[in-house]
C-alpha cells in the first residue's frame, strides 16, 4: 500500500501517514499498531498516533478513549476496537478504512 513500516520491540509497527480526511486533514502523523501476533484473525485494538505536524487534534471529553501509549513519549493511543472486524475480509485495507472513519468522526 506504499507505506514503509518500522517494527517495534513490542510486536508492533508504525509508519508515517498523511491524513486525508477530517479535522486533521493535511497533517502528517506517525501511526502505529501493536499486538499483531494474531492479525488478521483479530484486528489491532486501536491506533497509536504521534503527530509530526503542529495542530493535531485528538478526540476529547470523558468518553474520548484517548490514553497514554506504550510506544513512548509523544504518542497517544485511541481505544477504538474495530467492532465489525469479523464481518469484513480482514485485510489491511479494511482496517485502514476503519482508521479513516475514526479520523473523520472526531
Amino acid at each position: 500500500m506504499g507505506y514503509h513500516p518500522i517494527e517495534t520491540a513490542n510486536n508492533g509497527l508504525y509508519f508515517e501517514y498523511l491524513v486525508d480526511i477530517g479535522v486533521n486533514q493535511g497533517k502528517r502523523v506517525l501511526m502505529g499498531f501493536e499486538n499483531l501476533h494474531d492479525f488478521p484473525l483479530n484486528a489491532p485494538h486501536g491506533p497509536h498516533f504521534r503527530p509530526i505536524d503542529e495542530g493535531w487534534i485528538n478526540p476529547s471529553g470523558p468518553r474520548a478513549g484517548v490514553h497514554n501509549s506504550n510506544f513512548g513519549q509523544g504518542w497517544v493511543h485511541w481505544s477504538r476496537p474495530f467492532q465489525q472486524w469479523n464481518k469484513t475480509k480482514k485485510t489491511v485495507k479494511e482496517y485502514l478504512a476503519h482508521i479513516k472513519n475514526l479520523l473523520l468522526n472526531i
